[in-house]
């Protein structure tokens, strides 16, 4: 004969996820790069955004081409929806501040095309992120000889 204990031991053993209920999505801002020439395009844009599930306010830059989607959305789920509906290819937006960057300047980093005070996220690029990275020798030289270090070469 089972006692009541048992029974809600039982019970607590039973696995927590439940069949056919879905994960809530996370609240977050997807940034896209999309191409708009006109006021046109910018509307079509903003339309095409505006009554999605889940979303809850956009901002469309069209000076920067950059479309922020804040709410419980997808970045592939807003990409799709602005191929669909506004007939626009969007991709993620593929440019950081510059002072994220150790390198800014460096060959691979450095986009004419980005917006003023942004260069290109290639911390995240295989390719181009050793011309990026300082290496160890060059952080040792660097801050050697700078402001912040008190033991560096002082002039007497």
């Amino acid at each position: 004969m089972l006692r009541v204990d048992d029974l809600i031991a039982e019970l607590c053993l039973l696995p927590a996820k439940v069949p056919g209920k879905k994960k809530r999505k996370e609240f977050q801002t997807v940034e896209l790069l999309v191409r708009m020439d006109s006021e046109g395009c910018e509307r079509r844009v903003k339309k095409a955004l505006e009554d999605m599930k889940g979303m809850s306010s956009v901002e469309v830059d069209p000076k920067q081409n950059k479309v922020s989607v804040s709410g419980y959305v997808e970045a592939s789920e807003v990409m799709e929806r602005l191929r669909r509906r506004a007939g626009k290819e969007a991709q993620p937006w593929p440019y950081v501040p510059y002072e994220v960057v150790p390198h800014p300047y460096a060959p691979g980093a450095y986009d004419k095309k980005a917006p003023p005070g942004y260069v290109r996220n290639v911390l995240d690029d295989p390719d181009a992120a050793p011309l990026v990275r300082a290496s160890s020798m060059e952080e040792r030289y660097t801050t050697a000889f700078s402001d912040d270090n008190p033991n560096s070469c002082a002039v007497m």
